[in-house]
């Protein structure tokens, strides 16, 4: 792949498909051509970011719905999309929905795949109704904020095995060259058995919205998503999942435990919600392995986000920008690196076209859960078990009913004291 352009792979993936198209059952999309139809659930900056990819990534690829629960935020998103790559968007005003069912009116237009860009509480009733409803979907991370979520994901994902369905999530380091070479490298034994490692998130602050005198308590929650346990999982859900998932990449496969530690000392006025602004969890990996966790949104404060594993025979380390081996088997990548936000989709499409769709869900839910059992064990004091959180936890956070009303914000998180559930 380092010796392929993406515009190579455009190419090629385009000569792929029309082969596809011709030899297999299936492989004619809608409207009896090789065009792929896409609908956009989710018209925030992330969901108007990951159309514009999907459209660029590939040939004959066109955004024909659209839906979100704010219609401002549905208008903009178009606007822009319009601005950006207006060739590939024919979205009618019959094909834009506004509100908590909007996902529901997209899915049934006539798409092949799904963008599920909604804050992450929303992922697994989304992944739900697009799998059973037959399309293909890009959904991004994390996947869900609580067990019982991560649990449908997964349902979820075995049903579209069955059915031969795609399921890509927003992992991007997983379609990032110099990614994947050194994690093949490691998984050939460069560095040995892996005994530990490090991986951080720390930065300074995001964007939030303070609540506006007509917004009740619930549109406010939606549009400060954040800062919300209940709709972001906490940026060690929300964020930090990138690293623990190149974690449990390099490892290969997820903790059997963990004990963590958190605050909230900087981000304390009303707007920052209910979530931690610091994390730091220790997990360990079936074969002894122990991993330092930290994630931070703090400005003024030192940035380090990257991941490093040590092994019996060297060590590793990668970034967003690099990626090099120490040791015996030293190695760095000197390799092209192309867009991973488009190479995500290019993959994606090219699975759809080939006949042989990827199906990511199971991992990307896998890691999410890495990151919840984080959470959990830094809000309650408690040191847990994977089997325990993954099977037994009856953790819900979902609101009693989904309408534009006067929500209570949940207590935060105090350990020692917050139950664990």
């Amino acid at each position: 792949m380092k010796n392929i352009s993406r515009r190579d792979f455009v190419k090629t993936g385009a000569v792929v498909s029309t082969a596809a198209m011709l030899s297999r059952t299936g492989g004619v999309f809608a409207a009896g051509s090789d065009k792929i139809r896409v609908g956009l659930i989710g018209c925030g900056g992330r969901g108007t970011g990951a159309a514009m990819d999907c459209v660029r990534s590939s040939a004959n690829v066109e955004i024909v719905a659209m839906g979100d629960l704010f219609g401002d935020r549905l208008d903009s998103s178009l606007a822009r999309l319009s601005r950006k790559v207006d060739d590939k968007v024919s979205v009618t005003k019959e094909a834009s929905f506004t509100g908590f069912d909007a996902y529901k009116k997209v899915i049934a237009c006539n798409i092949d795949m799904v963008i599920l860009a909604t804050p992450p509480h929303f992922r697994p009733m989304h992944l739900k109704a697009a799998i059973e409803a037959g399309k293909h979907v890009f959904m991004e991370k994390p996947v869900a904020v609580d067990p019982v979520g991560i649990r449908s994901i997964i349902a979820s994902s075995e049903l579209a095995k069955e059915k031969g369905l795609a399921i890509v999530a927003g992992t991007q380091r997983r379609h990032q060259n110099h990614y994947r070479e050194i994690l093949k490298r490691i998984h050939d034994g460069a560095i040995g058995e892996i005994v530990a490692g490090q991986c951080y998130w720390n930065m300074g602050g995001l964007w939030v919205k303070k609540k506006q005198p007509d917004w009740s308590e619930m549109e406010w929650q939606c549009r400060n998503w954040l800062y919300f346990t209940w709709l972001s999982g906490d940026h060690i859900v929300e964020q930090h999942v990138h690293n623990l998932d190149v974690i449990n990449w390099a490892i290969g496969s997820h903790p059997v435990q963990c004990m963590g530690m958190g605050g909230r000392e900087v981000r304390t006025a009303p707007e920052y919600g209910n979530i931690f602004d610091h994390f730091a969890v220790e997990f360990e990996y079936e074969n002894g392995a122990r991993v330092l966790s930290m994630c931070r949104q703090t400005p003024g404060c030192t940035n380090r986000v990257s991941e490093h594993v040590v092994g019996t025979k060297g060590s590793a380390y990668t970034d967003g920008g690099d990626g090099f081996i120490e040791g015996r088997n030293a190695y760095k990548f000197d390799g092209e690196n192309v867009n991973p936000y488009q190479q995500e989709h290019a993959d994606l499409i090219a699975s759809i076209r080939s006949g042989k769709p990827l199906n990511e869900g199971r991992r990307v839910a896998e890691s999410t859960l890495t990151a919840i059992m984080g959470r959990m064990s830094a809000y309650t004091g408690r040191a847990l078990k994977w089997d325990w959180v993954m099977n037994a936890s009856k953790l819900d956070l979902s609101p009693e009913k989904y309408e534009m009303c006067d929500l209570p914000v949940r207590p935060i998180a105090v350990p020692g004291k917050t139950e664990l559930v």
